[in-house]
């Protein structure tokens, strides 16, 4: 009911709260590529991430998977407002979910997360993504533009305290330890 006061803010947070369920986010652009050069800048990319993994398979960091995820993601499936990216595709094989931005179609090797001990996407040191979201090698912070509503996803993902992004939930399976380094502990 509230004091009469015309303010808005009765003490009543439904207002608040229905607007962070609506809250709307603006779509990102991609810069297209066509022909050979596309081609090219995936052979670079899909190079740099292959190379990256090194020969003891080594992984991200887990507060870079996590950006990762939540830039792929979203954050809805935890109670959050982000929804997930609007090139995030489910493959084929249920349970599993590609990139429909980036070119590199639906395969094992493309899936964003894997189960267990498997090497996914999202686990390589070095990847880009097509709208250069946080997280990742070619992340670009927000242009000035991107804090009006409606707010990009980028924009909204860097005001994220790191508590929030903390609360992720990823798998980082640390690699094989060396067998010479082992015998020396």
């Amino acid at each position: 009911m509230g004091c009469g006061c015309k303010n808005k803010n009765n003490g009543n947070n439904d207002e608040a709260r229905k607007t962070a369920e609506e809250m709307l986010f603006r779509k990102a652009e991609v810069t297209t590529q066509t022909g050979l050069s596309k081609k090219l800048t995936m052979m670079q990319s899909f190079a740099s991430a292959i190379t990256s993994r090194g020969l003891n398979n080594e992984k991200v960091t887990k507060p870079m998977k996590q950006l990762r995820v939540l830039s792929c993601f979203g954050n809805k499936s935890e109670g959050g407002v982000l929804p997930p990216c609007e090139h995030l595709k489910e493959s084929k094989t249920p349970g599993k979910f590609y990139c429909g931005g980036c070119g590199c179609g639906d395969r094992k090797g493309t899936w964003l997360v894997g189960e267990g001990e498997e090497y996914s996407k999202l686990d390589y040191p070095r990847l880009n993504c097509p709208l250069q979201m946080p997280g990742f090698t070619n992340y670009e912070t927000s242009k000035p533009d991107e804090a009006i509503a409606p707010v990009t996803r980028r924009h909204y993902i860097e005001q994220l305290s790191y508590k929030d992004i903390d609360n992720i939930s990823v798998s980082v399976h640390e690699p094989p330890i060396n067998q010479e380094n082992k015998e020396q502990n």
